[in-house]
């Protein structure tokens, strides 16, 4: 072959391969809500130490939740089995929660996900509104045990409605950020800075914040709360 095609076409699937790479990563310009007032001061949820604050939840209660959730090097490690989920033990109604999640190579990545306004006694799948983290799914929503929310009707199949931009995760192994703004009725789901997804009409409860245990090894870092005003109009961008 002749060496400048070769290198041309070499050149051309090293940058169809970067693009695939960032095609996970781009922007939309999506514009989320306003601001909803000045909100309180941040409290963090874990405090890079031990599960403090954190309640785990097995069905099986022979299980050694140590053997599922631990802390290392200030981060909370999910082995993914049993299914399950790590809540908090205080109830939150209106709030801005941020944290970073990301799953490992060596382990390969699988889905969780973050249950928010969680309601009633513990089970694997309790009435709640989720923030999927299933992989290359952040940002979209399912409705746990009919959790009332009005949702866009067409990206919605039952209880699951898909994020309404392109897939905004990192590849495999990077942390990514989840910004979740509950303000009254509305909740947005923000996915490493981007606008994913919206719901309306959610029912103000005040619920447990849980963090999914569901056949994958996760880990969670700078998990975070502050009080909003529940005006429902969404924090938006800053």
């Amino acid at each position: 072959m002749n060496p400048r095609l070769s290198a041309s076409v070499a050149l051309t699937a090293a940058s169809l391969s970067l693009a695939g790479l960032a095609s996970c990563q781009q922007k939309y310009t999506i514009v989320g809500g306003n601001s909803a007032g000045d909100p309180g001061g941040w409290t963090d949820l874990f405090n890079g130490r031990d599960l403090a604050g954190l309640k785990p939840f097995l069905p099986d209660a022979s299980a050694d939740p140590a053997k599922t959730w631990f802390v290392e090097d200030r981060v909370i490690n999910c082995t993914g089995t049993p299914a399950g989920y790590i809540a908090t033990a205080d109830t939150y109604t209106n709030y801005e929660l941020e944290l970073d999640w990301r799953f490992l190579p060596e382990k390969g990545p699988g889905n969780s996900g973050v249950l928010l306004r969680v309601q009633g006694t513990d089970e694997v799948w309790p009435k709640s509104f989720e923030a999927q983290l299933q992989d290359r799914r952040a940002g979209d929503i399912w409705l746990i045990g009919g959790f009332p929310a009005k949702v866009a009707p067409e990206r919605t199949s039952g209880r699951h409605t898909t994020r309404m931009g392109q897939c905004s995760e990192k590849p495999v192994g990077e942390w990514n950020s989840y910004r979740i703004v509950v303000d009254g009725t509305r909740v947005e789901l923000y996915v490493n800075g981007q606008l994913q997804n919206v719901a309306t009409d959610v029912a103000e409860l005040p619920g447990r914040i849980a963090l999914q245990s569901e056949g994958a090894w996760i880990q969670f870092r700078n998990v975070r709360i502050r009080p909003l005003l529940g005006k429902g109009t969404g924090r938006g961008y800053e």
